[in-house]
């Protein structure tokens, strides 16, 4: 009987259950797309369920369970931080330790009583219960399914129990850590405290800044400033990367701020930003300052763990991993021969890591690991649930909704591509839900990227979230290296690279002093509605061996259009998680200003629905126009 591994996260955010067997993954998914909770940080019972069903399973049945990180260090950690900085963090600790004495302590309890619960009673059998440290967890999650057998690992994120940042060796079945920088010295922190003073959401909202960066003027003297600002006085960064924060100016190790707002503003001259006020040329310059200094930081951290290992090829994860103009950046240096990224590079992605790990070192001597995938052993990350035409047919009876079906999928694709040629915007919801937080053409909003006015109704009209965000293309495999300065594949959305010069139109003069928007808007190429105020694309590469459906798509696109790729954004709304189910999908579809929903093989057109009974429309719930 095969050996099988379940993986959990949980009870910090983005909770998630993955499951494999005999180094395979058979199943995963995040507790957010089920409970429709963004960032749900709940023991993950939905997610649980989902993984075991998939493979016939109760909990008994298991090998092990693994939980991603090891609380008695993360407590030790806590502890230590408060007694090094006391008197100070008083009111945190109070907040924090009985929470850890009542329940966190007792994680193994916790567990077993959250799955004997999900079992329905007491189990037959319990399996063997493992706690990998935290990094090693994200260490795990890049190195095991990328299709290396030999290669560095470099992880980065906020904090794990004490490590911020590691650097190791993987090789075969083994992983060596060999660096590691401490807490509270972190990257992933340091982005943090900048995404929450520009008036962002942590730990959502570092994307944002992501996007917001390119808008700073590179060639401005306030940009210049906030970079040597940044390096004297915010941290001291030395040559191999690690870097020493000064604790002066921050308040996350024992306060209940990211930063010290009034140091910061004495600092930099301008206050924290409230959040949705206006964006002004000095945050867009900050934004771009600090998204410098975490390049710089990358690539020193990756050049020393090349000359440490004397790999070849480089696998991340940790949350700053998803950091894409950063890889954009690092696979472009040359540093490494090849670049691998988890795609659900932050916690969630530790629940498959911790698996990993406990098939590949606990369990290693049963299992000989594969790699001769031709990219990976990530299946394309289409991990999730899928559902029947039954559960399609269920929706419409539920919500009374016509539809039109195809019975030759190839139909459907030249009917959607015409859609998408006369400028509607179409839900596309096919196969099993993407693992990670991109949508990757199975639970995708997708539109024509030569259409000049496509991001901005995707943005105000669909997304119902901040106009100046960017969106990225789905290009055929095949066509990529005509479009944008790629040449290996990048099907994970997890890589920012330059658009083809061949491709870009000449800016206007004066084009830097010009407000946001009209920046913006300004028509950059030929594909202007994903490429960035800075010519630069997040690109998925989209090949038919993992993804057919999606790949026909694109491909029926070009013969109709000459252009072989299409706009693809995940199918929800601001503040939602991405939809799982084809109910999720539909309500998504009436509650936006969506065209045309396609879900399996059936096509819903918005004007041939019922009126919808449900009057909420998120512009209202966020106060947006």
């Amino acid at each position: 009987m095969a050996n099988y591994i379940l993986g959990i996260s949980a009870y910090y955010h983005d909770s998630a259950a993955a499951l494999i067997a005999d180094g395979e993954i058979i199943a995963a998914a995040h507790e957010e797309r089920f409970t429709r909770k963004k960032h749900d940080e709940s023991f993950p019972v939905n997610a649980v369920n989902f993984v075991l069903a998939e493979a016939g399973l109760q909990v008994s049945d298991l090998t092990a369970i693994a939980f991603y990180d090891k609380p008695y260090l993360k407590f030790e950690r806590l502890l230590e931080t408060y007694h090094a900085f006391a008197p100070a963090g008083l009111r945190s600790f109070l907040s924090a330790i009985p929470v850890w004495i009542k329940e966190k302590l007792f994680m193994k309890r916790m567990l077993w009583e959250e799955l004997e619960q999900l079992n329905g009673g007491k189990l037959a059998k319990r399996p063997k219960l493992l706690f990998p440290e935290h990094h090693l967890s994200h260490a795990a999650s890049a190195f095991y399914p990328s299709s290396f057998d030999e290669a560095a690992i470099l992880t980065i994120d906020g904090v794990g129990e004490w490590a911020t940042t590691t650097i190791a060796k993987g090789q075969g079945n083994n992983i060596t850590i060999i660096k590691e920088l401490p807490f509270p010295h972190s990257l992933g922190l340091l982005y943090s405290a900048f995404t929450y003073y520009c008036g962002f959401k942590v730990n959502s909202g570092e994307y944002k800044l992501m996007g917001l960066a390119p808008y700073g003027n590179s060639e401005s003297e306030r940009v210049r400033r906030y970079v040597e600002l940044i390096k004297s006085d915010l941290l001291d960064l030395r040559d191999d990367g690690s870097l020493l924060l000064n604790m002066d100016y921050f308040d996350y190790a024992t306060g209940l701020k990211m930063c010290k707002d009034q140091k910061w503003h004495e600092l930099f001259g301008i206050p924290k930003r409230a959040a949705e006020s206006e964006l002004t040329q000095e945050y867009m310059d900050m934004a771009l300052a600090i998204q410098q200094v975490a390049e710089d930081i990358v690539l020193s951290l990756a050049s020393t763990a090349k000359e440490l290992t004397g790999c070849r090829n480089l696998v991340m994860a940790g949350g700053v991993a998803l950091n894409c103009v950063a890889n954009g950046k690092l696979l472009q240096s040359g540093i490494f021969d090849n670049l691998w990224v988890q795609p659900a590079a932050g916690d969630a992605g530790g629940a498959l890591g911790a698996a990993f790990a406990a098939q590949f070192i606990w369990n290693g001597d049963h299992v000989v690991r594969k790699c001769s995938a031709a990219y990976d052993n990530m299946q394309g990350s289409y991990l999730g649930p899928e559902f029947s035409s039954l559960d399609v047919a269920r929706m419409q009876r539920k919500f009374n909704a016509p539809g039109q079906s195809f019975k030759d999928f190839d139909s459907l694709c030249q009917k959607v591509a015409g859609l998408l040629d006369e400028g509607q915007v179409v839900g596309w919801f096919q196969g099993r839900m993407e693992w990670g937080p991109r949508a990757l053409g199975n639970r995708s909003i997708l539109g024509d990227p030569r259409n000049s006015e496509m991001q901005k109704k995707l943005n105000l009209k669909i997304k119902y979230r901040e106009g100046f965000r960017p969106f990225a293309p789905s290009v055929l495999a095949e066509d990529v290296a005509d479009y944008f300065d790629l040449d290996k594949p990048g099907p994970y959305m997890q890589l920012v690279v330059p658009v083809n010069p061949k491709h870009c139109n000449t800016l206007p003069e004066g084009y830097n002093s010009l407000p946001l928007y009209e920046r913006l808007y300004c028509q950059r190429s030929d594909i202007p509605a994903v490429t960035h105020v800075d010519f630069s694309a997040r690109v998925q590469t989209v090949h038919k061996e993992t993804n057919e459906r999606y790949w026909l798509l694109i491909f029926a696109f070009k013969q109709l259009t000459g252009c072989g790729l299409v706009i693809n954004t995940s199918f929800n709304v601001r503040g939602e998680p991405i939809v799982c189910t084809p109910e999720d999908a539909y309500k998504c579809f009436m509650r936006t200003e969506m065209d045309w929903l396609v879900v399996n093989d059936v096509l819903f057109c918005k004007k041939d629905q019922p009126q919808w009974q449900d009057n909420v429309k998120w512009q209202d719930v966020y106060g947006l126009d």
